[in-house]
């Protein structure tokens, strides 16, 4: 399993070849974010002798948000550390093989956003995480505070179902797989496009068929591409939750093998999203929005259809599943990682 598989996307889906645009002060942004992380203590020692050291948040952000408030994108960028940073606490000792310490942990988290201060002493993850909140939930409404929290939660039930199966050697089905991966791969992420555009999606499109396909397809697609990258860290430890190994082990089919079919699901999933896109705005015509309602969910759209390819190009551009972190270098044969251009655009 090597990064080379993303090249396949563009040569399985010939229309999603063109780059994504990229901010012009992306490197003067991950120098603040850079410093905001070290100076919160989720990033300690020499940038590149961890994997969120070698992440480059800054560089996702600067993609997904290409025109955006530049305080906004720092702000999405510095959520995107801590929700790495997090991701690394419970894929490790001593949660990662613990319901309970999942739960303990995420009992402090809640409890500091809800009370509106971290308690004395507190551990980065938490002290940052109520920062985080106080900036992003001021001007929100109810309603958008409630679904993200509902989305921490979520996170938490799925971190916790995937530390009971690694305690006791379980593959999740490939059926139960995708939605758990939603859950346990940060689905409040995807509601932080709405602060950052300073924009709220009206409340009854969320419910809506082809509004849960495309948040929820491009979820998978995000999913399913970091899989393929991250299949070998993941491996190495025997953690069975990625497509890959989930492909594998339903099919009896080798790891290499099953990275092609992920590839193949990845474009399908693909053309579902771009399909529900499509018939949005026929769905926004039945709901009757106002100007400004319906200007916020085009907005949303446009970030969450050119999210895929942003996150394709910052998972070649970052080193956090780089050779340091276990990456394996191309097949023979292969073309090297050295370029891709990433999705294209589904607009």
């Amino acid at each position: 399993m090597d990064v080379s598989l993303l090249h396949a996307l563009t040569d399985r889906v010939a229309a999603l070849a063109a780059p994504s645009a990229m901010r012009p002060d992306a490197w003067p942004l991950g120098e603040r974010v850079d410093a905001w992380a070290r100076g919160r203590g989720l990033v300690l020692g020499e940038p590149d002798t961890t994997p969120l050291g070698r992440a480059r948040c800054e560089r996702l952000a600067a993609r997904a948000f290409p025109t955006a408030d530049l305080d906004r994108v720092d702000l999405f960028a510095r959520w995107l550390t801590w929700t790495f940073a997090l991701d690394d606490t419970v894929d490790h000792a001593p949660f990662a093989g613990s319901a309970t310490a999942v739960h303990g942990l995420y009992d402090d988290l809640l409890r500091g956003v809800r009370c509106g201060h971290a308690r004395p002493g507190a551990r980065p993850l938490e002290s940052t995480l109520v920062e985080l909140w106080q900036a992003t939930s001021a001007g929100t409404s109810r309603d958008w505070r409630r679904r993200f929290l509902a989305h921490m939660e979520e996170n938490r039930d799925g971190c916790a179902e995937e530390a009971v199966n690694r305690r006791v050697g379980r593959v999740p089905s490939l059926k139960a797989y995708a939605a758990l991966r939603r859950r346990a791969c940060g689905p409040f992420m995807y509601d932080l496009i709405e602060p950052v555009l300073g924009v709220e999606v009206p409340v009854r499109l969320l419910a809506t068929p082809d509004w849960r396909t495309v948040t929820e397809g491009t979820a998978d697609i995000v999913a399913w591409t970091n899989d393929l990258v991250s299949h070998v860290c993941e491996a190495a430890r025997d953690d069975a939750h990625n497509m890959p190994s989930v492909l594998a082990a339903a099919y009896g089919i080798d790891p290499g093998k099953a990275g092609e079919w992920v590839v193949e699901r990845i474009a399908i999933r693909i053309g579902d999203v771009a399909a529900a896109a499509r018939t949005l705005p026929g769905m926004l015509d039945l709901l009757r929005p106002t100007d400004e309602q319906r200007d916020a969910a085009v907005q949303v759209v446009r970030v969450l259809l050119d999210t895929p390819r942003a996150h394709v190009e910052w998972l070649i551009e970052s080193g956090r599943y780089g050779p340091e972190a276990g990456l394996s270098s191309p097949a023979p044969g292969r073309r090297p990682a050295a370029r891709l251009d990433g999705l294209a655009s589904l607009r």
